[in-house]
């Protein structure tokens, strides 16, 4: 697939992680730079998870690139239901070994209560990169980047976490990496402590708006670092077995 992509299109960047959104890895030469960390923002209900949960999707059924999903705000069961709700059988990529879960719910609490910030990040860079290393991952997903339950931190502590886990992973696992992060409803911020867009090489921010009396998904891509795109924003479906779909 990503042959028959390149050889239509040879203006394609081969250094590029493809999404699996067509148009949207068409306007970005091919997708995102390898080995780099992206932001997805937005409200709550954007569509963050779905366009993370894609990007692994793709990954291991087109390209043969294996994939981790860190699951912080959701049990595993539901989020399984979830991606078999739009058409997808997540249960069996994970079967496979090709997509691999992991959940930080149930254990954040007791964990990392009283641990110091640093020791917090680093136990966290320390279990992906042994799970990304077992299963041979390229592609990496945190769902949200900051856990709700450190929502009793600091505004500095929580902006140093970000910077400390974003940085790590960049430096230690190797992956191209998606991190989501809610931006509180009714702000034009871009993210959820206002340092991410700062670490990330990209940003992409999901929106409901109300247009002609309808209400429309719309994907504004705010920042992408060494990509020759001025900013732009694209209308969007969520279409079962499908996932995002660019209007054209």
């Amino acid at each position: 697939m990503e042959e028959t992509i390149r050889g239509v299109y040879p203006f394609l960047d081969v250094n590029r992680t493809p999404i699996g959104i067509d148009r949207l890895d068409m306007l970005l030469r091919g997708g995102l730079l390898r080995g780099r960390t992206y932001l997805v923002a937005g409200e709550t209900g954007t569509g963050k998870t779905i366009f993370s949960l894609q990007y692994l999707i793709y990954g291991a059924q087109v390209l043969g690139e294996n994939g981790i999903y860190v699951l912080v705000d959701e049990g595993l069961e539901e989020f399984i239901r979830g991606a078999k709700s739009l058409g997808w059988d997540l249960q069996s990529l994970i079967d496979e070994e090709r997509i691999s879960i992991m959940t930080l719910l149930t254990e954040f609490p007791e964990r990392f209560k009283d641990k110091y910030l640093e020791a917090v990040a680093k136990s966290i860079i320390k279990d992906i990169k042994e799970e990304a290393d077992r299963i041979n991952a390229k592609r990496l997903v945190i769902d949200p980047i900051a856990p709700l339950i450190l929502s009793e931190k600091t505004l500095n502590w929580m902006r140093e976490y970000v910077r400390r886990l974003m940085l790590g992973i960049e430096e230690n696992v190797g992956c191209t990496t998606i991190v989501t992060s809610e931006i509180p409803t009714g702000t034009n911020a871009l993210s959820r402590y206002g340092v991410e867009e700062f670490l990330a090489s990209g940003v992409i921010v999901l929106r409901i708006e109300k247009r002609n009396d309808e209400y429309a998904r719309v994907m504004y891509i705010r920042k992408m670092r060494w990509t020759p795109i001025r900013p732009i924003e694209l209308e969007f479906d969520i279409i079962p077995g499908k996932g995002i779909v660019i209007k054209s």
